[in-house]
């Protein structure tokens, strides 16, 4: 084979890759919607709303002839979801890894998710199990597409490239975030001039959240690729087996767990801030609603341009590095918190736009680094543990915090309590030999990581 035919088969897989990669980008455009309109602003208050409604005397529902607090069912119906997708995504990620069939998976998975939000258009009146029953298919869904849509990271993109792949997938999904948003707070807000109530103008946003995730995953499911892989044995185990079988498999890689150990941590600490940012801001510093929301509209916005930022930087210094740095923008994003002076809505932006810079970086590059410690041929498997750790272990920060305003009466000490999660994470993080993970994983060593 001549040098000539070599280049021009290099430059076909290249841009074969490139062209993979911009579709897996859209798949992040396309289901991120869900989580900022549906998860964060607007399902919670519209289905505790609905259950109340069903409520009896006491304001309990009675699911199942299970007593609940009409308050308490969104919360429980989330953790449910969890559950859900705990015992799916190692399933769901084996048999991806088994058969090299992920695009018919991830397809699966994203269209069950996104029929079940658009669904959500007809929860009204009393509806409220309707509406418990697609948020726990649409939440369960939605990880083990994102579970499916992460295992192809380390298959479309190249070592070196991967930090910078990465950050741009979750650039696009804060950017179509940002953008639905910003049209479902105008149709929200301005339902009476559309001639619409309140309650259908909620209902629009939810399903439009549904059809936008389902009209644009169909690109990605044309531009990616099935990669076979050979079988192997234990695949077909039930959910909790795979998922010990898979964390078996890790203690044979002790640094990969290593960092999924800090990953775990620190992540906990994210995904506090992120859900309890709105809880200070309401009863610690006395905002209005319209605040919120526009705090996190602005979180999604930033969070575009932290990612694509923090990627470069990960270019000059490598990821663990800028990582590392992010935990501690986040200690002192914290810190600045607890210092908040209340009734003054211009410090709480300040805040955010903190927390957007950093979020995304913080996000991507940890999703970048550890797709260099996957052993090929157990992308999905392992993701899966990765995906669990994101959505289903953050459950101490919360802990933490509720504990530490029980005992402190102070939002302000329960914020300030979170800095444990990122202080510890560091620590974590800084003590993985990164490169010599990759080594032991059997994958090659990027110059800059």
């Amino acid at each position: 084979m001549g040098t000539g035919t070599v280049r021009t088969a290099a430059a076909d897989e290249a841009a074969e890759r490139r062209r993979e990669q911009r579709g897996w980008y859209v798949y992040d455009w396309a289901c991120s919607v869900y989580s900022t309109s549906v998860l964060t602003v607007f399902l919670g208050p519209y289905l505790t709303s609905v259950a109340e409604e069903a409520a009896d005397a006491d304001g309990f529902v009675h699911p199942l002839g299970v007593p609940v607090r009409a308050g308490s069912f969104f919360a429980y119906s989330v953790s449910l979801s969890v559950i859900v997708a705990v015992l799916v995504m190692p399933l769901v990620g084996a048999a991806a890894d088994r058969s090299g069939r992920k695009k018919p998976l991830l397809g699966a998975a994203a269209y069950v998710g996104a029929g079940a939000t658009a669904g959500m258009f007809f929860l009204d009146g009393e509806r409220y199990l309707l509406g418990g029953l697609l948020l726990i298919v649409a939440n369960a869904a939605q990880s083990v597409a994102m579970m499916l849509y992460n295992s192809y990271l380390p298959q479309i993109a190249a070592p070196e490239e991967r930090d910078a792949v990465s950050s741009r997938g979750w650039a696009f999904g804060y950017a179509a975030g940002a953008l639905v948003l910003v049209a479902n707070l105008v149709l929200y807000l301005a339902h009476d001039s559309f001639g619409l109530s309140e309650s259908m103008a909620v209902r629009i946003c939810l399903a439009s959240a549904g059809l936008w995730w389902g009209a644009f995953a169909l690109i990605p499911l044309r531009r990616l690729r099935d990669r076979r892989a050979p079988a192997r044995e234990g695949a077909t185990a039930p959910g909790p087996r795979r998922l010990a079988a898979t964390l078996r498999d890790m203690r044979r890689h002790p640094l990969t767990l290593g960092f999924l150990l800090a990953y775990l941590v620190y992540n906990d600490g994210i995904q506090t801030v992120i859900s309890q940012a709105s809880v200070y801001g309401s009863e610690e510093l006395d905002l209005e609603q319209s605040t919120l929301i526009g705090a996190v509209l602005l979180v999604q916005v930033l969070a575009v341009a932290g990612a694509l930022a923090l990627g470069r930087l990960a270019r000059t210094y490598g990821a663990k590095r800028t990582v590392l740095g992010s935990l501690a923008a986040w200690t002192a994003v914290l810190a600045a918190g607890y210092f908040l002076p209340a009734g003054e809505p211009v410090w709480f932006f300040v805040l955010a736009a903190g927390i957007g810079l950093v979020l995304g970086g913080s996000q991507a590059l940890s999703r970048s680094l550890f797709s260099h410690l996957v052993p090929p041929g157990k992308e999905a498997e392992y993701f899966s543990a990765y995906e669990i750790s994101d959505r289903g272990m953050s459950w101490l920060g919360p802990l933490l915090f509720g504990l530490t305003y029980q005992l402190t009466g102070s939002y302000r000490e329960a914020i300030l309590s979170l800095v444990a999660f990122f202080l510890l994470g560091f620590v974590l993080l800084a003590r993985v030999p990164v490169r010599r993970a990759i080594g032991d994983a059997g994958n090659p060593v990027p110059e800059k990581i």
